[in-house]
Parts: structure tokens; sequence; C-alpha cells
């Protein structure tokens, strides 16, 4: 059995606590995402290396290496948009295939070590992008290719649920 894909509109998690994970958008403030970042990466490592990193729950459920590198890899996009938001107006973001990312980079069989080095630095380049945001930039607008609008607050608070869930996905707690 295959993975399936997801296809959910997940932008309602930017107004309502998520029923799965526990995320509540309506916490988080300006000035706390960056700190939250690193807390929701932090604990990747210690995961990865459990003797289960690398075995699914089942065929239909990504193992803890493959949600890592989802997490390491949705970390640098959002830099990357963060980084277009707060350099160009109302930039429009290239559509992500989280599933096709997922196959071309070989998720299934990454090396948990390896992720676990990868996701610091990911969480990193996500980190210090909002740790310099300034006051006047957190309005700053951009555009996913679906047309679904983002100031980089909310881009920060939508980026944050996903790590987040994808703790709880592997039984980690994010804080």
């Amino acid at each position: 059995m295959t993975i399936s894909p997801d296809t959910k509109d997940w932008t309602w998690a930017l107004t309502q606590a998520c029923p799965d994970c526990g995320y509540d958008p309506t916490t988080v403030a300006k000035g706390d995402i960056a700190e939250l970042v690193r807390a929701y990466t932090r604990p990747w490592p210690a995961r990865l290396n459990e003797d289960d990193a690398t075995r699914r729950p089942d065929p239909g459920t990504w193992s803890p290496t493959e949600y890592a590198a989802h997490v390491r890899d949705v970390c640098l996009l959002f830099a990357e948009r963060l980084a277009l938001m707060l350099t160009e107006d109302r930039p429009t973001f290239a559509n992500w295939d989280q599933e096709a990312t997922a196959i071309e980079s070989d998720y299934a069989n990454a090396d948990p070590g390896v992720v676990a080095g990868e996701i610091l630095g990911a969480s990193e380049a996500l980190t210090s992008g909002y740790a310099d945001v300034l006051d006047s930039q957190w309005e700053r607008e951009g555009l996913r290719s679906n047309g679904s609008e983002f100031t980089v607050y909310t881009l920060g608070v939508y980026a944050l649920h996903d790590l987040a869930h994808h703790l709880a996905d592997v039984g980690v707690s994010p804080r």
C-alpha cells in the first residue's frame, strides 16, 4: 500500500485549533514565531535516534524519518517564501507538490541521522528569517498558487501548525 496524497486545504488552521494535534493559532504572537519554530523542530534528532525511526506504523503512514524529511523541506520552503514576501510585492509562490517531493527526495529511504542534522539547519533558516522581521513587515502579503493569501504573520502561523502537527504524528509533544 502506498501513502495516499494529502489533498486537504489546511488554511482553516489559521483561525482555529487543530483537533488532531492541539495547535491553536490564536495563541501565537508575532514575536513568538521564531522561538516556536525552534521548539517544534528541536525534538526531531532525539526522535530520529529511536529504534523505529525508519519504520512505518502501517503501510499507509510515513515513518518518523519520512515526516522529519518533510518537516525539513517545509522549513526550507517557508524560509524561501518568507524571503520572497520581504523582498517582493505580493509574490505568488510556485506550487509545491509535497507528495512528489517525498518521492523525488526518496523520504522512504532517508538516513535518520542525516535528516536529524539537516532539520536543525533548515529550522534555523526559518527561525532566523522570522527573528529578523521588522514591525513594518508583518503585514506584507504573498499568494499561494491556488490564490490563498498570506501575510508574513499568517505564513508563520501556518508553518507552525505543520511543524506541530507532524510532531504529534510521531508521538512527540511539541512542548
